[in-house]
């Protein structure tokens, strides 16, 4: 049998102990300069470059490596700047490309929003104002890097015209013309890559399994005819994944040489079109096998049974056996993870061991079945078996629960209006009321004392103690500030996910299993590996803690349950419905909990409702009603006078306009700071008739708006939304901001509030 080809599509930036995240923090904060900054991500880009290489992968991708977002190195390498940065043209310089993404005195930073149903925030190009031109070939530059340093004759990845259009802000109706401007700059990217010598070239077209339409495919048969005019002897892989293809006789018709197909999520899609239509026998199949976006070892056994049914349509010679999409959303490897039993370690595959996946899995679809290789299939096989029958795998009785879900209450018993009337009379809030998402600054001094605690240098009681003096001080300068509805600082957690995992039932967690969410910012996602359950209250004694110190109201705060599921690394045994309703049926005791214990403002936090949505809106129906069944079975229970609040960031919020009002949520904040705008004109067009706070400044950059600046916000919002259902926040939490910075914004959101109550109804009582 011919051998069977490997490639990969992307690898984890962040590195094994997270040195991309600390190089470009000692950068910001001056610590270390440009160069040294340049020097220390060569030397890691390099590094991975090399273990794909030992590893024996053959088409190893060069240019995914980013100093911040592949997307904003996209509008770069374009000049795509808006005015605003004082972009003079040519290369852009880094000053410029950070401030794009981070924001600077003076310039808010561009939108940031989810890269298509992951957990990956790209920075949203603006085509507005730019005059695009190829200010340097980023995909040449990585090519000629990877072969001088490593001898390595590396697949080059480029996102797709089509799929950047999509994700970035183009001026309505003006598709066709930002096309006509891009091409060309397009074209001389794949000409001097073919006059290099480049052997194949990935461009990554994402948007292709998208519900796209007929005219969508004219326009990128139109941009593959002129890239393929313009470098017919170039190798293009189209690589699409996270769905089968929308249009899939248009898409392997067009001018390429190879196309990429994720066999993962668009297993079955798939399987039917290859059956319908055929392979084209001219072109290689990149099969997606391995699972890109979770972390859990592959039965290799069964995906070769896979990978020989997609034999029957497209002959060993033109596969290439991928992941199902770029590495980047897995942790980097398993070897790390020491505290892990052994059992659950084999059970477990971050990116490095996917590679090994993919070289063992080639050969033996290649015929080279020795010993080594037999044994390794088999291994593989019963590290599966074994996970799915341990006794901790299945609780009888939550399974029973999650089953027989419409048993389950999931209705207020007071419509909202009524509620309103009942919590306007408990709180006496002001018009406007002002308040916070739920976190304040994760300090140096709130890092070490975990560490400690977790070291066990501290006591617990050492431990509740820094905690609760934390969070004294911040109920004292929140109440200094004038804020309206208080929140005790989450000082006691790591992560929003990360920290309820930790004391429910069914969770484990890696000590070095980090994936980046944004820019630095990196997580460590729980994996849920059995059935959900509640153990024992999680957050009631802080929050009680908290209200004892004030007579203002302090909310209790909770990571809801479709966020949970969608930021975790999730069981693939199950449903991910029945997961989420396991999660929802733990939170509702919580709730409970809390309300038991006097806590009359309950935060139940959402923002991955959006994000976890199939990319094929024909599937969203389905979802959206298990998300929303799940929110409301978490907190339905309670009293009309307890106040249920959540909180949405970073997505197209104007699509699920309906979900959202169909939550029944008292009050909603929403981000909004980066794309106010566009998110007006949704409610325009759609009424909002529940409590509602439109972010009012961006908390994921280190800058401080002005007070003129919130108040032309809230003015804004106040002309489509009722002034009177209308609360004024920040976008998000402020766990990752200073603390000076964050009072200071903080003063001027009151201060905004404030003179925007004296301009709508008189002088703010005092």
């Amino acid at each position: 049998m011919s051998s069977i080809l490997t490639g990969n599509l992307g690898y984890p930036r962040i590195g094994e102990s997270r040195e991309w995240k600390k190089a470009l923090e000692a950068f910001w904060s001056s610590a270390i300069d440009e160069p040294e900054l340049q020097r220390r991500m060569k030397e890691l880009r390099l590094r991975h470059l090399k273990v794909q290489q030992d590893k024996g992968i053959d088409l190893i991708p060069v240019g995914d490596f980013t100093l911040y977002d592949q997307v904003l190195d996209t509008a770069a390498m374009f000049g795509i700047v808006p005015k605003r940065f004082a972009y003079a043209g040519g290369p852009v310089p880094l000053s410029v490309y950070f401030a794009m993404a981070r924001g600077s005195e003076g310039a808010p930073a561009c939108e940031m929003t989810k890269w298509f149903n992951t957990n990956y925030h790209y920075i949203v190009p603006e085509l507005g104002e730019a005059t695009p031109a190829l200010t340097e070939n980023k995909p040449l530059i990585a090519y000629r890097e990877a072969k001088a340093e490593l001898g390595i004759e590396g697949r080059p990845v480029l996102i797709g015209l089509y799929t950047f259009l999509t994700l970035a802000k183009c001026p309505a109706g003006q598709l066709d013309d930002y096309i006509a401007r891009l091409l060309p700059l397009y074209a001389q990217i794949v000409t001097e890559l073919e006059r290099e010598g480049v052997q194949w070239l990935q461009i990554d077209e994402p948007a292709l399994v998208c519900s796209i339409g007929k005219d969508d495919m004219r326009r990128i048969a139109f941009i593959y005819d002129k890239l393929h005019e313009a470098a017919p002897g170039l190798r293009i892989m189209l690589q699409t994944y996270f769905d089968a293809l929308e249009h899939y006789e248009e898409t392997v018709s067009l001018p390429v040489q190879g196309i990429g197909l994720d066999l993962v999520r668009g297993w079955e899609r798939t399987m039917r079109q290859l059956a319908e239509h055929g392979f084209p026998e001219d072109k290689a199949l990149g099969a997606g096998l391995i699972d890109g976006r979770n972390i859990w070892a592959a039965d290799l056994k069964a995906k070769l049974v896979q990978l020989e049914g997609v034999a029957r349509y497209v002959a060993p010679q033109r596969l290439i056996v991928q992941p199902s999409c770029s590495l980047l959303h897995v942790p980097v490897t398993v070897r790390r993870e020491t505290k892990l039993d052994a059992g659950m370690r084999e059970a477990l595959a971050f990116a490095d061991e996917k590679l090994d996946e993919l070289v063992l899995l080639a050969k033996a679809a290649s015929g080279e079945r020795s010993e080594r290789v037999d044994s390794r299939l088999e291994a593989s096989a019963q590290a599966v078996r074994r996970l799915q029958t341990s006794p901790w795998r299945v609780k009888s009785g939550v399974r029973e629960a999650a089953l027989h879900i419409g048993q389950q209450p999931a209705e207020r018993s007071a419509p909202f209006a009524k509620r309103r009337q009942v919590q306007q009379r408990k709180w006496q809030l002001p018009f406007l009321p002002t308040t916070t998402i739920g976190s304040f600054p994760q300090t140096a001094e709130v890092r070490q004392a975990r560490s400690r605690w977790r070291s066990g240098d501290w006591t617990d009681a050492q431990y509740e103690a820094f905690v609760q003096e934390r969070i004294r001080e911040w109920i004292g300068i929140q109440e200094q500030l004038g804020l309206d509805v208080l929140v005790h600082g989450e000082f006691e957690r790591t992560d929003m996910v990360e920290y309820f995992g930790e004391k429910l039932g069914g969770f484990l967690f890696t000590q070095n299993g980090w994936v980046q969410s944004y820019g630095s910012r990196c997580v460590r996602p729980p994996i849920i590996v059995g059935d959900v359950e509640f153990i024992s209250p999680m957050t009631v004694k802080e929050s009680v803690y908290a209200q004892s110190l004030t007579e203002k109201p302090v909310k209790g705060m909770l990571t809801g349950p479709v966020t949970i599921l969608n930021w975790s690394f999730v069981r693939d045994d199950l449903p991910r419905e029945q997961v989420a309703y396991q999660i929802a049926l733990a939170l509702r005791q919580e709730v409970k909990a809390l309300e038991e214990a006097g806590i009359g403002m309950i935060q139940v936090d959402e923002p991955a409702l959006r994000e976890g949505l199939p990319l094929k809106r024909q599937d969203w129906a389905r979802e959206l009603e298990w998300a929303v069944r799940a929110f409301r079975l978490t907190t339905s229970t309670v009293a009309p006078e307890t106040q249920i609040h959540t909180h949405m960031c970073y997505c197209e919020f104007h699509d699920i306009i309906d979900a959202i009002r169909a939550l029944d949520a008292d009050v909603i904040s929403i981000e909004t700071s980066r794309s106010h705008g566009e998110l007006l004109h949704s409610f325009e067009e759609h009424t909002y008739d529940q409590g509602i706070g439109l972010g009012v400044y961006d908390i994921h950059s280190p800058r401080v708006p002005p007070v003129e600046e919130m108040v032309r916000i809230i003015e804004r919002s106040l002309a489509v939304l009722d002034p009177e259902l209308f609360w004024v926040n920040p976008d998000c939490g402020l766990k990752t901001r200073g603390t000076r910075e964050t009072i200071a914004s903080l003063r001027h959101m009151v201060e905004a509030a404030k003179l925007v109550r004296e301009k709508q109804s008189g002088p703010a009582k005092p």
